[in-house]
């Protein structure tokens, strides 16, 4: 099969390599046979910007095949799954993905809804559920509530406010460009505001004196604004650092109206949890009969032009969910 490789941990436009290997007999991060999907389109994220320069917490030897999201075919499937060969999926595979063919987890993979193409399959079991898990397990949204989202025009950032939105809360986009802010207000955003101007005071203004969550997927210099941003008891919820710098915070800013900083590590606390995986897939299902749930697509890339999908993630010039088109179905 093809497959891109990361060869040499020198970044995205040295480190990548097209090559041929053999279709994988088990998954390359669970080291466990599971469903194999032909693969029709992956998903490109940050954490593969990461792996590029060897600095992301799954780094295999050199040289592996990184992509956690997958949409395609059922070739197999293990004894007791649900799923049956022909049957049209979106998986999150963990490792691997960015290949023709594909080994992922049986619980980590769902029918794709008949609405998607096989794109925005590959563009939705990562961000949906990690936005479902920040948001409502780990942030406690409930209808009604006023969430800040930042990194708004990203494909994490967009599942938030699309998420935040068909529960009944009211999204407050943060962008940094007009691209951006149209498809912050095309996935729904209830109001829209530029992370160069004042939108701490926006925030406070428009939510009637302070937010009740941000979902912070960026990090960096903003952050000490983001727990001003908060009403009374409100929480910050970290979801990635995609700005490229950790936040630091004096810890006594806690005190002032008693607010709360969560984080909200989905891979790490759901991969090893089948029961709360299925769960939140449920979950989602009933929140898309609510509200449109779509991963718009920002940039479909050929598997050898996957270096630059992945530099135009490390600039922050993506817009949407990016994928690579690995089959003719895409």
């Amino acid at each position: 099969m093809r497959a891109i490789e990361i060869f040499q941990t020198t970044g995205p436009a040295e480190g990548l390599r097209l090559a041929d290997r053999p279709d994988p007999e088990v998954n390359p991060y669970t080291g466990e046979p599971g469903v194999v999907i032909e693969v029709e389109a992956a998903g490109v994220a940050f954490p593969e910007v990461l792996q590029s320069w060897g600095k992301y917490q799954v780094q295999p030897d050199l040289p592996f095949v990184p992509g956690s999201e997958v949409s395609g075919t059922v070739r197999s499937a293990p004894a007791g799954s649900r799923l049956e060969p022909g049957q049209k999926v979106m998986s999150f595979c963990i490792l691997g993905g960015w290949a023709e063919v594909a080994m992922a987890p049986d619980y980590m993979t769902f029918p794709l809804p008949d609405v998607f193409d096989f794109a925005e399959g590959a563009g939705f079991v990562t961000n949906y559920h990690t936005a479902w898990f920040g948001l409502v397990q780990r942030g406690r949204m409930v209808a009604g509530d006023w969430v800040l989202v930042h990194g708004a025009g990203g494909g994490l950032g967009i599942a938030a406010v699309q998420v935040a939105e068909a529960a009944g809360a009211h999204a407050i986009a943060v962008v940094s460009s007009d691209e951006k802010e149209a498809a912050a207000r095309a996935a729904g955003a209830s109001h829209v505001v530029r992370s160069d101007g004042a939108w701490k005071d926006e925030a406070k203004e428009l939510s009637g004196g302070g937010v009740d969550i941000v979902f912070d997927t960026v990090g960096g210099d903003r952050f000490t604004d983001s727990l001003r941003s908060l009403r009374e008891e409100g929480r910050v919820v970290v979801a990635g650092f995609a700005g490229g710098e950790i936040p630091t915070v004096k810890v006594h800013r806690l005190l002032h109206n008693n607010v709360e900083i969560i984080g909200a590590g989905w891979g790490a606390y759901m991969v090893p949890k089948p029961d709360a995986v299925r769960a939140a897939g449920a979950a989602l299902e009933v929140l898309r009969e609510s509200g449109p749930l779509t991963p718009p697509i920002g940039g479909r890339f050929a598997m050898e032009d996957a270096g630059k999908a992945l530099e135009l993630i490390e600039g922050r010039g993506a817009v949407g969910k990016l994928v690579l088109e690995v089959g003719n179905g895409s």
